[in-house]
């Protein structure tokens, strides 16, 4: 079958330049009937407008390679239209792709990349959305939130890293962080509370590390709420390790809830993410449009996070 495909690539995403990776990429999918028409991007906002051009030039499936910064773009740009949203990891985190198990692309991976998207299937999934911008892994505010202010975005250099500046950024500003009072509204239920940070979660795993919400399906229509609550370093502490260790679900000072939509209002602004890049600041709601996007999911991927079964590729 052929598919005609825009193969979006971010050539400041991630460590490495992975241009020649990727025409090897593009020359592997053709000799199987894909028509790739590669385009790069140049600055913010970019692959969201290609990604809109693409679906409405009627295009079968755009390709991203990047990292979940460039994926959010393409969201944006893509949900409600047919078009199937697939993705080549060559990011820093690749959250995503890592939560779906899609190889990362390297100079040795081609083939298997290649095989991974030819064997894939089509899902339909919730999309988030905050204050008009959507989202496909989660959405927050507070304490992760101003650690990726203060970091997005990394020079290329610094990405070689990997996670290492996250981590020394974050003791940083966690040290100094005290939690904000805020008003939260989820459902029916309104409360006040001094929070860490709050995530509404539409994939199970967070930053790589752990998994934050261990049964969250992306087409069940709700989002996984978290409320980490009080104030200090020794609040972070304690939440981060309870995250790490799975217990957190258990822990009296994290609030769990499945929703379709959470109100937020802060005593002071503080930062707010999206898929992990920053977004403004509070107030904000986060909330879901339910199977607006069709995405192009690994053979391998968990059946975990899907209630619905798959269409044909």
């Amino acid at each position: 079958m052929t598919h005609q495909t825009t193969l979006i690539y971010n050539p400041t995403a991630g460590p490495w330049d992975m241009t020649r990776p990727l025409k090897r990429l593009a020359s592997y999918l053709a000799r199987s009937g894909w028509q790739i028409e590669i385009v790069q991007t140049e600055q913010p906002g970019d692959a969201l407008a290609h990604a809109r051009e693409a679906a409405q030039r009627g295009a079968d499936c755009v390709l991203l390679a990047g990292g979940d910064g460039t994926i959010n773009e393409a969201v944006n740009g893509l949900y409600g239209t047919p078009t199937m949203l697939g993705m080549v990891p060559v990011g820093t985190g690749n959250v995503l792709a890592h939560q779906l198990r899609m190889p990362l692309l390297t100079a040795v991976t081609i083939k298997e990349v290649g095989d991974t998207l030819l064997k894939s299937r089509i899902q339909r999934v919730d999309v988030g959305i905050t204050n008009d911008r959507r989202f496909i892994s989660w959405g927050g505010l507070g304490l992760d939130a101003e650690i990726t202010a203060q970091l997005e975005p990394r020079p290329r250099a610094l990405k070689r890293f990997r996670t290492l500046p996250y981590i020394i950024t974050g003791f940083t500003v966690a040290s100094e962080y005290r939690g904000v009072r805020a008003r939260f509204t989820i459902g029916d239920r309104t409360f006040r509370t001094r929070t860490l940070l709050a995530v509404a979660s539409n994939i199970q795993l967070y930053a790589n590390f752990f998994q934050i919400a261990p049964h969250a399906r992306m087409d069940d229509g709700l989002l996984d709420i978290f409320v980490f609550r009080g104030m200090g370093f020794a609040y972070v502490l304690r939440a981060l390790v309870q995250s790490i260790r799975g217990r957190h679900l258990n822990d009296p000072h994290v609030m769990h809830v499945l929703a379709a939509r959470m109100d937020v209002e802060t005593a002071t602004p503080v930062a707010v993410h999206l898929d992990g890049d920053p977004f403004g600041s509070t107030p904000a709601s986060f909330a879901l449009q339910p199977l607006s996007l069709r995405l192009l999911v690994p053979p391998n991927a968990p059946e975990s996070l899907f209630s619905r079964p798959p269409e044909d590729l």
